[in-house]
């Protein structure tokens, strides 16, 4: 799994067509439903075979990722009066609006000499007639699929105003074989399920694996000889090494948001503790004393908190805390439990498991607990985590036991309006989904 992440550089040229004008739809995509915004993805056009192939396959990812996120809808094709074949040329705007096009995607590839491929691309404003963006990109063919999504990142920027996650990828726990006996391996994936591979052989199980701040390292538990331990794997190098030595079980271990810490649950004597641990001396600094079970700790990304879930109230409850464990206060006050807590990037949410009368629920609450919302229901929903610009949730989801069989286990996405609910397929059942920072940054 040597250089898993160590894509091949791509060269970004920063301004490449003039533009005579900019602006931003205006699009709340925190509130209620929308209606998604018609969008032209015309095909991609290649000066060969081969780029044209490269054309074909980038059109179409970069609709998916379009449509994928609940924000916009791609007009058919067979619908277009113009062809564009020139991405220097510009649109006659008229043929566009007619099919009620807001905006319009063009793009062109070619076939460098050096083996390299050249991409173009312009997004316009179809009602104004102006150029929202345009940028070039000089790639390896190996990386079309990566330039898709960076493509598809500047698109939902511009026409949203918020920060994109199309270039980020997935971490989750691969399981086949007997539900008694099933084997779990670490498996990574592009956030829109491509590009699967798996990186631990699964004769360990493995669990809860999540990103440093770099998209290079995972952080996870493992059952080596029946002992849970907490061990680091290298994504460009796949080395892995165990972390420390810890007087009890080790449990849901993240990064804090520099990546030199470590904060997990530490369970000993029936109870558990939260932890925090130095990645480069080793010291171990105890955050949480109550005497109960206090677990899945996350740090929010200014790394100056941390939210956690105890039952030291009597019921499974989300509290906040100082990172160094003063101010401990609890901010869930609704009915049934709370687990799994995890802060959102921008830090204005965090996310949950709440389980509450035989049904489970992913919802958010501000940090002060006030706001929350439910965003899904059924019968097993848990383990939510953020994309890269805090909209979108993934999260494990668990149907039913019956007739003898267990119930399967597969990721699913839901954006903060509560609607665009969709299952991200993955050949095998899937669970502990992680999402990475954009790879970019």
């Amino acid at each position: 799994m040597k250089n898993l992440l160590a894509l091949p550089i791509i060269l970004l040229l920063l301004v490449l067509f003039p533009s005579v004008g900019y602006s931003v739809l205006k699009i709340d995509i925190t509130k209620g439903n929308l209606d998604p915004i018609p969008v032209a993805v015309t095909p991609f056009n290649g000066d060969s075979t081969r780029a044209s192939d490269i054309a074909a396959k980038m059109t179409k990812v970069i609709s998916q990722n379009l449509v994928n996120s609940g924000l916009f809808k791609t007009i058919d094709k067979n619908a277009f009066i113009e062809k564009l074949d020139d991405v220097s040329a510009i649109p006659h705007f008229p043929d566009w609006r007619q099919i009620n096009a807001q905006s319009l995607i063009v793009g062109g590839i070619t076939d460098n000499k050096d083996g390299t491929v050249g991409i173009k691309f312009r997004l316009w404003d179809v009602l104004s007639g102006k150029q929202f963006a345009g940028k070039s990109y000089k790639s390896p063919e190996a990386n079309w699929r990566r330039v898709a999504h960076l493509i598809s990142d500047e698109i939902y920027k511009r026409l949203t105003g918020e920060d994109a996650y199309f270039d980020s990828r997935i971490i989750f726990i691969s399981e086949t074989g007997h539900w008694r006996f099933p084997r779990k391996r670490l498996a990574i994936m592009d956030q829109d399920g491509a590009n699967l591979k798996y990186l631990t052989s699964g004769r360990v199980m493995v669990l809860t694996p999540r990103f440093d701040q770099q998209s290079q390292r995972i952080i996870y538990l493992a059952y080596y000889n029946d002992k849970p331990s907490v061990y680091l794997y290298d994504l460009e190098s796949g080395k892995e090494e165990m972390i420390g030595h810890f007087p009890g079980m080790s449990f849901a271990p993240r990064f804090s948001p520099d990546s030199k810490k470590v904060v997990m649950s530490v369970a000993s004597g029936g109870n558990s503790s939260i932890y925090e641990l130095d990645l480069k001396t080793k010291n171990q600094k105890r955050l949480t004393n109550s005497g109960a079970i206090d677990t899945s700790p996350s740090y929010s990304p200014d790394g100056k908190k941390i939210t956690f879930n105890s039952d030291r109230g009597g019921g499974q409850e989300i509290y906040v805390m100082d990172s160094d464990g003063k101010n401990q206060k609890r901010i869930s006050f609704g009915k049934g439990s709370y687990a799994t807590p995890v802060w959102s990037p921008r830090g204005d949410l965090i996310a949950f498991t709440r389980m509450s009368k035989g049904k489970f629920y992913i919802g958010v609450m501000h940090p002060d607990g006030s706001g929350e919302r439910l965003l899904t229901e059924s019968y097993l929903d848990e383990g939510p985590t953020w994309s890269p610009n805090g909209r979108v949730i993934m999260f494990t989801r668990k149907t039913p036991s019956y007739g003898g069989k267990a119930g399967v286990s597969k990721i699913y996405s839901i954006d903060l309006t509560g609607y665009n609910e969709r299952e991200i397929e993955t050949p095998t059942e899937a669970s502990d989904p992680a999402w990475s920072p954009l790879l970019g940054k």
